[in-house]
């Protein structure tokens, strides 16, 4: 069950990510939850991991609504460290402290990003947050998972920009 809801879940962030900012701050929220609830609470059941994703993500959508200045520096924050994590993890290089390290660093990076570009951080984020999800989940540990990343990528990243091109010649 938790599989299939990440799959929605990285459909949703590669293609929706910029569109529904309060859905990409909730997801990331999730997955974010999901990476700590699996790592801390190792021998429980795997729905107490899906209730505590669940919970980091309703709180994340519920920043974003009332809080969005805020929440666009954290979610940059959180999305790149998460991202540097997960990149970590995938080459097997997680080292206690070093993914501490790269989460902080990673995340620095990711707010600054957001920051100063928002629109297109946000469409890169979640395009590649998105990207890292489904491939954890389809293709785990895989000599192709760097490929099916990138190619992800891109198509997350053309969906959403051809969708925020079109939605900029209207309102012109």
């Amino acid at each position: 069950m938790l599989a299939l809801f990440r799959i929605i879940e990285g459909i949703a962030l590669l293609t929706l990510g910029r569109k529904l900012f309060w859905l990409f701050v909730a997801l990331i929220g999730f997955e974010v939850g999901a990476f700590v609830a699996a790592r801390v609470f190792t021998h429980q059941p795997d729905w107490i991991v899906l209730v505590i994703a669940i919970v980091a993500g309703i709180v994340g959508a519920l920043l974003a609504i009332f809080l969005q200045q805020v929440v666009v520096a954290g979610a940059g924050f959180v999305a790149g460290g998460y991202v540097a994590v997960a990149l970590l993890d995938l080459f097997n290089l997680d080292f206690g402290l070093l993914a501490l390290l790269a989460f902080v660093v990673g995340g620095m990076i990711g707010a600054a990003f957001v920051i100063m570009l928002f629109d297109w951080a946000l469409i890169g984020l979640s395009s590649l947050a998105g990207a890292i999800s489904l491939t954890q989940i389809l293709l785990p540990r895989s000599a192709l998972a760097l490929i099916a990343i990138v190619v992800l990528f891109v198509v997350g990243v053309a969906i959403q920009a051809g969708w925020w091109q079109s939605e900029r010649r209207r309102t012109r």
